[in-house]
This record gives structure tokens, sequence and C-alpha cells, in this order.
């Protein structure tokens, strides 16, 4: 498989990088690293494809997508105008790629209850109208889509989560940045899962919390 990470240099991104360099369930993967400044992933450069992109950049966006197999976009676009999902999805159409994952942040739905629904949308208020549109434009781009739902990031060594869908209550607050690079590589490795799904993902036993547990 050929694999594209773009904003490659983020956190998620790193450890999903070094798990799929390392772990032998991967050795197959073709994998390209998209990221504005590539002399910060230099270390990785004889083991994966290194380009500078800038995701506003829709020249940049379709030479890193031409000829991949998979897109993993890792950053959410909180852009005014969604010029980052349009990009990827212009230059994915360009080149009949059809499988992306897409970050996001949790609340899209009002699926988050309680205390900490109520706070967690008072703090993603500003960025919510650009990270919803950003799930709709993928949900009708016609291509194979999974958006991700975020919780509130910690950095525990920690591989713990439970799936919501958009129609369910989101379970949990937080989350380990690990816990999130998981899934991504369960969907690498099987790229039918949550396919043309939104899915949130946290630790359920932080459920109940009023902001968020790190």
């Amino acid at each position: 498989m050929k694999l594209l990470i773009l904003a490659a240099n983020g956190q998620i991104a790193q450890i999903v990088e070094q798990r799929l360099l390392n772990e032998p369930a991967f050795q197959d993967i073709d994998l390209t690293l998209g990221l504005r400044n590539k002399n910060r992933l230099a270390n990785l450069q004889k083991q994966a494809t290194i380009l500078e992109v800038d995701l506003t950049n829709s020249q940049e966006v379709e030479q890193a997508v031409a000829g991949q197999d998979l897109v993993f976009v890792g950053v959410v676009d909180h852009t005014s105008n969604n010029v980052i999902t349009k990009n990827v999805i212009a230059a994915m159409k360009k080149h009949q790629v059809q499988r992306v994952i897409f970050t996001n942040i949790l609340g899209l739905y009002n699926e988050v209850s309680g205390e900490f629904g109520r706070w967690n949308h008072e703090q993603v208020l500003s960025g919510l109208p650009a990270a919803i549109n950003s799930d709709q434009l993928l949900a009708e781009s016609g291509l194979q889509y999974t958006t991700l739902r975020l919780p509130w990031l910690n950095d525990r060594n920690e591989v713990k989560y439970t799936i919501t869908t958009k129609d369910q209550s989101y379970n949990g607050v937080s989350g380990s940045r690990q816990s999130i690079a998981d899934v991504i590589l369960q969907i690498i490795n099987n790229p039918d899962l949550f396919v043309n799904e939104s899915i949130g993902i946290a630790d359920p036993n932080t459920q109940g919390a009023k902001r968020p547990v790190y």
C-alpha cells in the first residue's frame, strides 16, 4: 500500500510513523510524508519519501496525493473556507485516490453530554463551523472517508479507547495520543474499517469527568 500522511510532523502523526516503520505488520507500506518543512523529519528520509506540502497550496497537495492508495490528514481543518479539506478532496478526485482518514474534533453533533459537553462547546465554538463543514464536505465527496472526532488529548503511555458513531453519545472526555494512533493504524491495516463514518474516540474511564483528564 502507498500511504500519504499530511501534516506529518504532528504528535499523533509521528507516533503513527514510528509504528509503521518499526512493526512487521506494516513492512509493505510505501510511506510518503508531507509537511511544511521537510527538514523536521530529515531523520526519516532513508525510510520514507519526504515532501514539503503546504495544505493550503492546491498544487503541492495534488503532487503529494498522486499515486497514493490512502491519505491520512493529521490536522483539523479550521480554515474559514475549509481550503484544506477542499484541496485534499479535489486532489484525491483528480488522481482517483479513494480512501482518506481525516482528523477532527469532538462535539460536531452535540454528542458530548453533561457539564463537560457544555464546557467543551464553549472551548471549541470559534472553530466549530469549519470543523462541522469539513466533515460534511467529506460525507458529500463520494470518497471513502473516515472522520476521527478526537477527545482532549494526553500523553499517557497507554492504548485504551472505545469508539462511538455520530449517532451515539460520546463515551469519555480524554484519551491518549497513542490510542488515537492505534485507531489510525487499525484502519491502515484494514481500510474497510469505518468507511464513510464519523467516529468518536476516547478513554471510557474518563466518562463523567467535567474537564479533560491529563
